[in-house]
């Protein structure tokens, strides 16, 4: 019987390391490819990223390393461009125009489940793995997208932009262990990831932090602190350096205060008292169905809605807009429901879909 070959997305982490190991213990031809995210040669650049953050050389090295120790061929891809324009470009948009991005969402959709997978297909793959903490399940009619077992470690929530077609074709080693038994298991085949520390989220923001990295390409952008009803409180120092629900750093006396809203065009940010965040539910564009079941319905209850990676979730009714999004109405009010994130649909551990959040609805 032939055995299937896995192109394993290397990150150069003990996660994707440990996902390598694994599928070679069980038997797969793997073939390890990480992606070269900038041109490294240029360091802090105008994209803010330095050697030492995710992604660095440092990173590539590390993966190579564990693909040479296991015996696995290894390929670096330059995505560069589409990076760039994918992911980075998106990102300083989003905050521009007053929403807070997900870039960890746009990468997995158009680099780890487009590019790689195409390149997957180009060396004759049977399946791309990486070492997310998710895992697939084949149902009766079509495959399902469920959290890892391990709570604190699912990411389900950055991979609710995933197709049925990309299900049949991704293998996620990880989802049914912990990030313990993970660094256990590491350590058990020598690599030399088993103690690595994790990653910044964002990777290709420097310790300078994500304002300058959108000042840098935006320029100075102060203007007016205001109340709701239009009193002025103080200045701001560009509206890309705050998003909702923030306290700290306004320097308003008084209060306290928290960004309640950003009005990018007028370039006014808007604060108020802590109950001024509260949502009774919000508005997503772009929704994605999983689950295609649920596509056609108008209004789908019982669905729990996650509004933020860290969210617990809170229990909603979901109903179909004619523009190709939806409506969700919360069972209780929610705080800080922040436009750019990710509202994702679950029932019970499956993800059902998501979309991306237009507006919150007070």
């Amino acid at each position: 019987m032939k055995r299937p070959r896995v192109v394993v997305a290397m990150s150069g982490g003990v996660d994707s390391s440990t996902a390598l190991a694994l599928l070679k213990e069980e038997g797969c031809e793997c073939i390890g490819v990480s992606m070269q995210l900038w041109d490294y040669g240029k360091k802090a650049d105008s994209t803010g990223a330095t050697e030492g953050s995710c992604c660095s050389l440092d990173d590539l090295y590390d993966a190579r390393s564990v693909a040479d120790s296991l015996g696995v061929p290894f390929y670096a891809v330059n995505v560069e461009e589409v990076f760039s324009k994918e992911v980075v470009e998106y990102f300083v948009k989003s905050y521009s125009s007053g929403m807070t991005p997900n870039p960890c969402v746009k990468c997995n959709a158009v680099l780890k489940f487009d590019a790689l997978l195409r390149k997957a297909a180009e060396l004759d793959a049977d399946f791309l793995a990486t070492g997310h903490y998710a895992r697939i399940e084949k149902g009766i009619a079509a495959f399902k997208l469920l959290k890892g077992v391990d709570a604190d470690k699912d990411q389900s929530y950055f991979l609710f932009t995933m197709t049925q077609g990309q299900l049949s074709r991704v293998l996620f080693p990880l989802g049914n262990m912990t990030k313990k038994e993970v660094r256990a298991a590491a350590k058990k085949f020598g690599l030399k990831t088993a103690e690595k520390k994790e990653s910044q989220e964002i990777c290709f923001v420097d310790d300078a932090g994500y304002g300058a990295f959108v000042s840098a390409r935006l320029g100075p952008a102060a203007g007016d602190i205001v109340t709701a009803d239009g009193r002025a409180l103080g200045v701001h120092k560009g509206v890309f350096n705050y998003t909702i629900g923030q306290r700290k750093g306004l320097g308003l006396s008084g209060g306290p205060y928290y960004v309640t809203g950003i009005d990018a065009v007028g370039g006014k940010l808007i604060v108020g008292a802590e109950e001024e965040l509260y949502s009774t539910g919000l508005t997503a564009y772009d929704v994605n169905w999983i689950d295609t079941a649920f596509a056609g319905q108008d209004v789908i209850k019982g669905v729990i809605v996650k509004t933020r990676y860290r969210h617990p979730g809170v229990e909603a009714e979901i109903r179909r807009l004619g523009n190709g999004g939806v409506e969700v109405v919360f069972s209780n009010p929610e705080k800080a429901v922040t436009p750019g994130q990710a509202a994702v649909f679950y029932r019970g551990d499956e993800v059902i879909g998501g979309g991306w959040i237009e507006k919150a609805i007070k």
